[in-house]
């Protein structure tokens, strides 16, 4: 379902609310949108944005819907009004889950925790998941909380699972948690924001621009 590049982390701009910016991160090279479906999130979009949003981006941008502890009928009702691509769950969902959705031939990142569950030391419970999306796992929402963290426990991962580095990535580190981790992808969302849910487009180009120029220093 989705190309991964040979020499380079794919790229995923999480937290869109707005198809024009949403465009603006798709032209500057991201390779994934994240729409996240979760009231408590200050990103959290409604269903005729997000429907609005994936209408407007290129058929190879995967759009994926970022959802927390959501039953599958939840997701399946966003997924098809919304033609999501792919699902990240980021709660403390069972292993079945990610079966069920990928029957539905959709793209399932599970996100995996460096200080609460499920944690990394659980990634086999999920072993049929597409991806893993790592992060520390500290703050009061369940996603990154602009926490950097240690990025080499990536390593300590013993799966075949290919995993996306998330949670306090910058222009400035990312050079050295890529080096560091070696990561299949990259997830960012509140480095490279204006405001809420709006990306600053300058930003999101520094950080690709870095992403790029740190593969090719390693090689």
């Amino acid at each position: 379902m989705i190309k991964i590049p040979a020499n380079k982390p794919w790229i995923k701009i999480c937290g869109l609310t707005d198809p024009e910016n949403a465009i603006g991160c798709a032209n500057l090279g991201a390779d994934a949108i994240g729409l996240v479906f979760f009231d408590k999130s200050p990103r959290n979009v409604s269903i005729q944005k997000a429907v609005r949003i994936s209408n407007a981006l290129p058929d190879h941008i995967l759009t994926i819907g970022v959802f927390v502890d959501a039953s599958y009928e939840a997701i399946m009702e966003k997924v098809n009004q919304c033609a999501l691509k792919g699902v990240q769950l980021h709660g403390n969902e069972p292993p079945e889950l990610v079966d069920r959705l990928l029957e539905k031939n959709l793209l399932v990142i599970k996100a995996l925790f460096a200080t609460k569950e499920p944690f990394l030391t659980q990634a086999s419970k999920y072993k049929n998941a597409s991806f893993f999306l790592i992060e520390y796992g500290k703050g009061s929402l369940p996603g990154g909380n602009a926490e950097s963290w240690n990025y080499e426990q990536a390593l300590q991962l013993k799966t075949k699972t290919p995993v996306i580095l998330a949670g306090g990535l910058h222009p400035d580190n990312i050079c050295q948690a890529i080096k560091t981790a070696r990561p299949a992808g990259i997830d960012v969302s509140s480095s490279v924001e204006k405001s809420h849910g709006i990306k600053d487009l300058n930003k999101v180009e520094s950080f690709i621009t870095r992403i790029n120029s740190s593969v090719e220093s390693i090689g």
